[in-house]
């Protein structure tokens, strides 16, 4: 029963403090500083990296939420109160160490808040961490009033009032959580099942085939991971829904109430539980719009404003259950001044009984905030926002895969298509569109529940507390909810706070992958840094194949011409799967076709007509950025898989060219290469030899490649660019947010005499290997 008149003051408490480095566990040390002056603290924070526990509270406490608080004491008092007041103690919930004797209160705030992670770290994190901790405080010989921080979810998959009571199931939860503990082994195992590893290396080959058997060894056994993550959180959501529960997130908090009922309150010890609705920015303390990373609406609004939700199969008249953090602060901080006499008392922090917030309000508040305040869109304008009709979720289900074969089909086709710039823009635009509907679709997994929900979180003790406390405290410490403005909270605090965080985090990652037409930064002078530039498709907008039908019709009479060509298509679609299979199956099969051909006349043919042909298809930005980086004093090297004689006319540009050769004999090409082509994981392992033996130093040196198959060797550099990338490298330039150029045969080429002579070459310089030993 909650008293008459409530205690605000928490006096001289010890109070132990789980989760300080949460989003509420933060505003409630924030709370403890500043208007409970003689308690003392203490938290459980694990060293993380380099940093050791002491150094994580040196950086807590710089943090937004302590900054009012920091400059109403001053910066050198603020340490001082912290080095007096809070105490650290090495660990966290999964090794709890030994607790203090003295605890007179303490707020478990810690746990693990994603909707969907794999079943046995939702246990350990929220059953375990719960288990652990009461099981310490029994040992500790410590007698506090505990404040066990849930969620009002968890009463599962239920329609009307959820009273503010203990939970009526009857689930053993420690045999759940030893089913859950257990998963983890089990699908470990099957995932070693030789049937699902050839699987794993059949998509791996596919689509990692050309960068090499590592790459396609490590890409496999990345997909056996990914593997057993979706088994194991498929898992925690299946059992949930079987249980009654929405996700594995609302069962893992309502077994860590059980466990705290149980190892707390039924041993006789004072037991608050606390469960907030979505907890969501400050309204007013510490300032209005706090707010610490993403909370639980914050991605769904972010994704409508960026245009990424054109409809959402949410209820029109369900209830949006939000409240501001600082309302759950003041709950928990009431709670543990005023515990219960002797049986668990329980809170539900929550605005859908007392001023409920409609879905369709919601989204009438979302739409206006982005039509007055648009998120600018890259290269074009601003995202006009769509208007939901809320068409029902069957619908909405079969829009999005109706879509999804939509976009699948045409990147199918797209993929057939000649890289072009046009085709390039159409695979850029496809693989948004694929992002956007898996981002639609992860949001109508996760957040159904939520926006279709027909609870109701009864608020009558919280009520009951609130008005219990001293009126000249309540507007700073209480927690009144029927005095939300919604309409003020949304548009004028809360949507302004996160996409202020939406665009302070796109600057902080550089915005995205930088699509350019060519590299503006100024480069440094450095003498000890590469320029590693691939040939085909990069410098020049080309490949071995035209090259071949250049050389052909440069030095064969025009009647042989069709007959070549026709040659060359009636073997196409070989070239073109040996060419997804592996690039270097691909040059040796290909290059079979100078079998015979004269030594002799093939270096005449380059000298004449294939020159001027090779140059006019030589991209002038490629030109500018090589001679930009000679200029810094960047050792400039072409590398490519064709035979070197066909390079020859570029070689002035660049310090060394590194390419292929063909086995002669007496004069003839036999049609086999004399060494393997250095391509893929080839041309990664020289290059790491080639920096090493040259004294290059590979973390500040460039790379400029096109194909997927030249990920492998970008990676090794610290500022690779993807130029005019095929599908698979640009959108893993996207996600590792290199930067992507856009080079053409816009502008001059080079011509003879243009292109300088080479003022170094690898055969001058005995400490510099030519190519792979």
């Amino acid at each position: 029963m909650t008293p008459r008149v409530a205690r605000t003051d928490l006096g001289s408490a010890h109070v132990l403090l789980t989760g300080a480095t949460g989003f509420v566990g933060q505003a409630v040390l924030e709370r403890l500083l500043a208007d409970h002056p003689k308690t003392t603290i203490t938290i459980l924070l694990r060293t993380k990296g380099s940093a050791g526990a002491d150094d994580r509270l040196r950086m807590l406490l710089r943090k937004p939420v302590f900054r009012a608080w920091r400059e109403r004491v001053g910066a050198d008092k603020a340490d001082a109160i912290a080095k007096k007041r809070i105490r650290v103690l090495e660990g966290g919930l999964s090794d709890v160490p030994p607790l203090p004797t003295d605890i007179d209160i303490a707020i478990h705030s810690a746990a693990s808040v994603s909707f969907d992670p794999p079943v046995d770290q939702a246990f350990s994190t929220n059953v375990g961490g719960a288990v652990n901790l009461y099981e310490a405080l029994l040992a500790s010989g410590s007698t506090p009033d505990v404040v066990h921080v849930s969620t009002c979810y968890v009463g599962g998959l239920r329609k009307g009032v959820q009273p503010e009571a203990s939970l009526t199931h009857t689930v053993d939860w420690r045999a759940e959580y030893r089913s859950a503990l257990a998963a983890r082994e089990q699908v470990e195992t099957e995932s070693r099942d030789p049937e699902l590893l050839r699987g794993f290396i059949g998509a791996a080959r596919a689509e990692h085939g050309k960068e090499g058997p590592q790459a396609v060894a490590k890409a496999a056994e990345a997909a056996r991971v990914e593997w057993v993550t979706a088994k194991l959180v498929d898992w925690g959501r299946t059992r949930a829904e079987s249980l009654g529960w929405t996700d594995v997130y609302t069962l893992t908090k309502a077994f860590a109430e059980r466990a705290a009922e149980t190892l707390w309150a039924g041993n006789g010890h004072k037991l608050s539980v606390v469960r907030p609705a979505i907890i969501e920015s400050a309204i007013q303390h510490p300032y209005p719009g706090w707010i610490d990373g993403f909370k639980v609406a914050d991605p769904l609004i972010v994704a409508y404003g960026r245009g990424q939700l054109p409809e959402f199969p949410g209820l029109p008249d369900s209830v949006l259950d939000l409240i501001p953090v600082d309302y759950v602060v003041n709950a928990i901080l009431a709670a543990a001044a005023n515990p219960p006499a002797k049986d668990p008392q329980y809170f539900h922090v929550a605005s859908g009984n007392s001023n409920p917030l409609p879905f369709h309000e919601m989204f009438e508040y979302v739409n206006r905030f982005f039509l007055d305040n648009p998120m600018p869109k890259a290269g074009e304008g601003h995202v006009i926002v769509p208007d939901w009709k809320f068409p029902g979720g069957n619908q909405v289900e079969k829009a999005i895969v109706r879509r999804e074969r939509r976009v699948a089909r045409a990147a199918r086709w797209a993929a057939r298509l000649p890289r072009t710039a046009g085709t390039r823009d159409l695979t850029a635009r496809l693989q948004r569109g694929a992002s956007d509907l898996e981002t639609l679709r992860n949001f109508v997994v996760l957040y159904r529940v939520y926006v279709q929900t027909e609870i109701i979180f009864d608020d009558t003790n919280l009520r009951a507390l609130h008005e219990a406390l001293p009126a000249k405290v309540q507007a700073d410490r209480g927690f009144d909810i029927p005095s939300i403005d919604w309409k003020h909270y949304l548009l004028d605090v809360h949507f302004p706070s996160i996409t202020d965080l939406t665009r302070m985090f796109s600057r902080g990652r550089g915005g995205g992958a930088a699509v350019t037409p060519t590299a503006a930064k100024v480069l440094p002078e450095r003498r000890d840094v590469l320029a590693v530039f691939d040939m085909e498709g990069t410098v020049v907008d080309s490949n071995i194949v035209l090259q071949w039908l250049w050389v052909k019709t440069a030095g064969w009479k025009i009647l042989t011409w069709p007959f070549r060509v026709v040659g060359v298509l009636a073997r196409l679609s070989g070239y073109l799967r040996a060419e997804k299979r592996d690039r270097g199956e691909f040059i040796r099969s290909f290059l079979r076709r100078y079998e015979g051909t004269r030594v002799a006349r093939l270096e005449r043919i380059v000298r004449g007509g294939y020159t001027n042909t090779l140059l006019r298809h030589t991209s002038p930005q490629a030109v500018a950025r090589i001679r930009a980086h000679r200029a810094a004093g960047h050792r400039t090297v072409l590398v490519t898989g064709s035979i070197g004689r066909l390079v020859e006319p570029l070689a002035g540009l660049f310090d060394e060219v590194v390419a292929g050769e063909m086995h002669e004999r007496d004069g003839v090409l036999t049609g086999y290469l004399a060494k393997p082509p250095l391509v893929d994981e080839a041309r990664a392992a020289w290059l790491r030899q080639y920096a090493e033996r040259g004294g290059y130093d590979l973390r500040d040196s460039y790379g400029y490649g096109d194909s997927h198959a030249d990920l492998v060797w970008l990676d090794l550099l610290g500022h690779p660019h993807a130029v005019n990338p095929d599908a698979a490298l640009r959108a893993e330039a996207q996600r590792r947010r290199w930067p992507i150029d856009r080079w053409s045969r816009t502008g001059r080429s080079p011509k003879r005499g243009e292109i300088e002579a080479p003022t170094r070459s690898a055969a001058a310089s005995e400490d510099i290997p030519e190519g792979v030993s």
